[in-house]
């Protein structure tokens, strides 16, 4: 290990909760979160693009991977805000969007993750946090592609747009009530 991986650690998360614009716009607003990219994972076939993905054909999912400081949020804070965010109980659905690349899965990238995963889940379910049963997938990671330039940061710029209003706001007010305190400073 370098002296700047000593200094300066950093943790991959990559969650499936529907629509990537959605979540790449929750997950960005959090201090610690260093980056996060939209894609594709979960699928059979090599480099797909968002008019293959959006057939469903593919098996992949629309995904963020989120690159974080674990010195400043931990997997388990992440793990409580995607699960706050969207709907883990509808199977390949969340909304209006319905298909298996709007599932709700988690890829883990390694041991540790998938158990803090599994036991996140089995607290959610004890605690019956949501009415209905939990059926988030867990997964071991598998190849991530990064969507085409238009899908980046799409919600900051497109704020104005139909569906970042009616979808996508209802979710950023939600992470601002109940985690004002994981907030970037300024984050909206």
């Amino acid at each position: 290990m370098t002296k700047t991986q000593e200094t300066d650690p950093k943790g991959t998360a990559i969650f499936a909760g529907g629509c990537f614009w959605c979540t790449e716009a929750v997950f960005q607003r959090l201090n610690g979160v260093i980056e996060v990219i939209p894609g594709y994972t979960g699928g059979t076939i090599k480099n797909p693009a968002y008019r293959e993905i959006c057939t469903g054909r593919t098996g992949h999912a629309e995904a963020i991977k989120i690159v974080y400081d674990p010195r400043a949020i931990s997997y388990t804070e992440l793990l409580e805000v995607f699960f706050a965010t969207h709907d883990p109980t509808t199977l390949n659905r969340q909304g209006n969007d319905v298909g298996t690349q709007y599932r709700s899965e988690i890829f883990y990238t390694d041991f540790s993750q998938k158990q803090e995963a599994e036991e996140f889940i089995a607290l959610l379910e004890r605690e019956h946090v949501f009415a209905s049963p939990i059926v988030t997938a867990i997964s071991g990671e598998m190849p991530f592609y990064h969507a085409e330039i238009e899908h980046h940061n799409y919600y900051n710029d497109n704020r104005q747009q139909g569906y970042c209003q009616f979808v996508i706001d209802p979710k950023i007010k939600k992470l601002n009530t109940y985690f004002s305190k994981k907030l970037q400073h300024g984050a909206l």
